[in-house]
């Protein structure tokens, strides 16, 4: 099995906004997906929804199997901070440098999606030692929409209002907070209204939760499927004549089983500094990277890809080009799971140790995402 390198460039979610904004005349904009046109577009990110499950569910989502569309790819690490980085700044992993769930970086390591500790049992917040802006200095393609006068609206959940991740890469649109699927139609219904040039994003959560704790095709996963199949049609009902929904997702999903606990592992802790990432992708921070790999390949095998910074980066992993500012967030090592691998941490993460789902490697079901679209 060879690893599905995203297509920064030619077909990933990174290549979303700024093709869509190549079609409202904004400067600098190219559109390589073939779906711009219309002045006024929601993109909706549907947190979870990978390509495969999607088509192997369509009878539960039909308004949604009906859409025009095709696979993209999600990016490197395919999880959530590094993806919804990669859509509001229109940039590859190596360049906006959120690049996992975890991370190593100014002596701390930061739980990207909270902003806060890695490992803390206590809620540590992060923003005024890792300022998101700092963090991710890059102007965002929100920013570059806006000052070009596009009208930029953040349909988003209340409680992302401020959040270190919005401030790192959601930065230059509107937020227009919501509670729950009325309110989010309802905004993007006002927000294509608004103005003549209009850009909205709306992202939901839950489908991604609940292949999370049931696992992606269990029947509460499904059932969630068939609810955002309809708040999908009900967005696209309300869109002005002429407006544009797209829909896409930040990852796909694998149930994985095979487990292996690094904090019970005496082999995969020798030598190990630290560790980040997520159960489908470590981070592997060491002094002593020959010895550590060694010791990995022999406990993982084939169950895995294990590459050094350096190989990780040549191979385009993180995209073409990767800033000095990026490359030490990296690993040493980077573990990428093959399979149903998990390598969970019953301990630093008790929580994530239990879901059935997981994602952020380099295989199909995670990478391969759709992008789906329809004018009113």
């Amino acid at each position: 099995m060879d690893p599905r390198v995203p297509r920064y460039g030619s077909g990933s979610l990174a290549d979303v906004v700024p093709s869509l904004l190549a079609g409202m005349g904004v400067p600098g904009m190219v559109d390589v997906l073939g779906v711009s046109g219309p002045s006024r577009v929601c993109v909706l990110l549907v947190d979870g929804l990978g390509w495969g499950l999607l088509r192997e569910h369509a009878a539960d989502a039909p308004f949604l199997a009906s859409l025009a569309g095709s696979a993209i790819t999600a990016g490197f690490p395919s999880t959530t901070a590094t993806s919804l980085a990669a859509l509001g700044t229109g940039l590859p992993t190596g360049e906006h440098g959120l690049v996992g769930y975890s991370f190593a970086d100014g002596g701390e390591v930061v739980n990207a999606l909270r902003w806060s500790r890695y490992g803390s049992a206590a809620h540590v917040d992060l923003r005024d030692v890792l300022v998101p802006e700092e963090v991710q200095p890059r102007r965002t393609a929100f920013e570059v929409a806006a000052d070009a006068g596009v009208a930029v609206r953040l349909v988003l959940p209340r409680d992302q209002e401020g959040s270190g991740l919005t401030r790192a890469v959601l930065r230059g649109g509107r937020f227009q907070g919501v509670l729950g699927f009325g309110d989010l139609v309802t905004r993007v219904a006002e927000a294509l209204r608004s103005e003549d040039r209009v850009l909205c994003y709306a992202y939901h959560a839950d489908l991604d939760a609940l292949g999370h704790v049931h696992g992606p095709g269990s029947e509460a996963w499904r059932w969630q499927l068939r609810f955002v199949d309809r708040l999908a049609a009900a967005v696209a009902e309300g869109l002005p004549a002429g407006a544009a929904l797209v829909v896409t997702a930040d990852h796909g999903m694998v149930a994985a089983d095979d487990r292996v606990d690094f904090d019970t592992d005496d082999v995969l802790r020798d030598g190990v500094r630290v560790l980040g990432g997520e159960a489908r992708v470590r981070h592997v921070y060491t002094a002593a990277a020959e010895a550590v790999r060694a010791r990995w390949a022999e406990r993982l095998g084939d169950r895995a890809w294990i590459a050094s910074r350096a190989e990780a980066v040549a191979a385009g992993w993180f995209g073409p080009r990767v800033d000095e500012r990026v490359l030490p967030r990296i690993g040493d090592l980077v573990v990428a799971a093959k399979g149903s691998l998990a390598v969970v941490r019953s301990t630093v993460e008790p929580g994530l140790t239990t879901f059935v789902g997981h994602h952020g490697s380099l295989t199909e079901e995670e990478q391969h995402i759709p992008v789906l679209n329809t004018i009113g």
